[in-house]
């Protein structure tokens, strides 16, 4: 059984930013998340890719957000389950909280913290015979590290930012040796900035485009070596690749943490503004996974709910100590 003060299911940058207001209050964390590294969407989707709307960051990538927030946090030393999801949760009669990870983990804390961003994520697969057969043989349906399709032949299926964004960035980067867009139509559904650029690396011959066409077979021997595209005018033509990437978006939802008898909306677990809590007391959400009037998924936001929740959950765990807010610029961080 880990013992801690507060167990934060999902260790993105929500909830490595609470391990910081948690630590300043004394209280330790152990988060627990379903991916094998720390950092959530950040890491696994676009580690790669530029936030803006950091305080203080004109411009930081993903990854290196991650990282920052880790050294942030270091000082306070949590404790990491990861590469397990949350499963179960139960109430013991001292009134603390038992999460129970999909390989049996158990975890004790008078109080949980759902950090979970928009939950557990399945990628969109397209309708195509075998695809399983390749996967990580050649069929991916995240980018994580560009570099690794340096020299490749690369189609890209989809219209959406994704589609675009990583195409342009293979391209203009030199990284893959050939990058094909393929999209069913003529439109696409990305910021027009993006559209307009993929027309105009194409027309370069940076970028085989073909538009009114589909990825409709793929074939191989144990790893991939053609795609079949399916064009609406021209039929069926076939091509040498390295990789499939199909970017048709992510499936959200909230997995098992949606039987545990929190009040749900649209996939998003209800809270109450004034400290984040949940209907069940001693347990709030925060970031993405929660849901409220005007509600803002900006990672800025999931920051300031994560602070007001760990005051809250200071209360409830020491009701007969006052707590006098600390200023870091006159205290300084003091570590455990």
């Amino acid at each position: 059984m880990i013992q801690t003060d507060i167990i934060i299911i999902g260790a993105g940058p929500v909830g490595l930013f609470t391990v910081f207001e948690a630590g300043l209050l004394k209280l330790k964390c152990h988060l627990i998340d379903s991916l094998p590294q720390p950092g959530g969407q950040c890491s696994e989707i676009y580690p790669k890719k530029p936030i803006y709307d950091i305080p203080g960051f004109p411009s930081i990538l993903a990854g290196e957000l991650i990282d920052n927030l880790m050294t942030q946090a270091a000082p306070f030393k949590p404790g990491f389950t990861l590469g397990e999801a949350a499963q179960t949760i139960e109430k013991t009669a001292a009134g603390n909280f038992i999460v129970t990870t999909i390989k049996g983990t158990k975890h004790e804390a008078p109080i949980v913290m759902i950090a979970g961003g928009l939950g557990v994520f399945e990628p969109r697969k397209p309708p195509i015979e075998g695809l399983e057969k390749f996967e990580d043989n050649g069929v991916e349906y995240i980018i994580k590290d560009p570099n690794f399709y340096q020299g490749k032949r690369c189609v890209i299926a989809g219209g959406g930012d994704s589609a675009l964004d990583w195409s342009i960035f293979l391209a203009e980067n030199n990284i893959a040796s050939e990058v094909i867009l393929v999209h069913r139509s003529s439109s696409f559904r990305g910021h027009l900035d993006s559209v307009q650029k993929v027309i105009d690396m194409a027309g370069k011959g940076e970028i085989n485009l073909i538009t009114e066409a589909e990825v409709t077979g793929i074939s191989g021997n144990g790893k991939l070596e053609k795609v079949q595209i399916t064009h609406q005018a021209n039929g069926l033509m076939e091509i040498e690749a390295d990789h499939l990437i199909p970017l048709f978006g992510l499936k959200p939802s909230l997995g098992p943490i949606a039987d545990w008898g929190l009040e749900i909306e649209k996939s998003a677990i209800k809270v109450n503004t004034l400290d984040y809590s949940t209907n069940i007391p001693g347990i709030y959400a925060i970031g993405d996974v929660n849901t409220y009037e005007n509600k803002l998924k900006l990672i800025l936001c999931g920051f300031h709910e994560g602070t007001l929740a760990v005051q809250s959950a200071f209360a409830r765990i020491h009701p007969e100590k006052k707590n006098v807010l600390k200023y870091t610029t006159v205290n300084g961080v003091q570590g455990f």
